[in-house]
């Protein structure tokens, strides 16, 4: 399933799922791969996690749209992943 996500080198992989959606159960139960494979930290979302996802991916125009309509959303939480060799 195609998501947004962050990766800095040396740092987490993180993107942000609806706290109750299936596949934040799913990554609670197991392990997550996106791209590599390694444990995960799951937190609630941070103050401006959901505003840097979605300036990275949306034109501005469309990243105030969506921000505007974002306090109508589930809860998020934050899934950082530390790949593993």
């Amino acid at each position: 399933m195609p998501i947004w996500y962050d990766y800095t080198p040396g740092g987490h992989a993180w993107f942000v799922s609806g706290r109750d959606s299936l596949k934040t159960r799913l990554i609670r139960a197991a392990r997550c791969t996106l791209m590599v494979e390694g444990p995960v930290e799951i937190a609630d979302t941070a103050e401006g996690e959901t505003e840097a996802m979605a300036r990275r991916y949306l034109p501005p125009d469309a990243a105030d749209a969506y921000l505007a309509q974002a306090a109508n959303y589930p809860p998020e939480v934050t899934i950082r992943l530390s790949p593993e060799n």
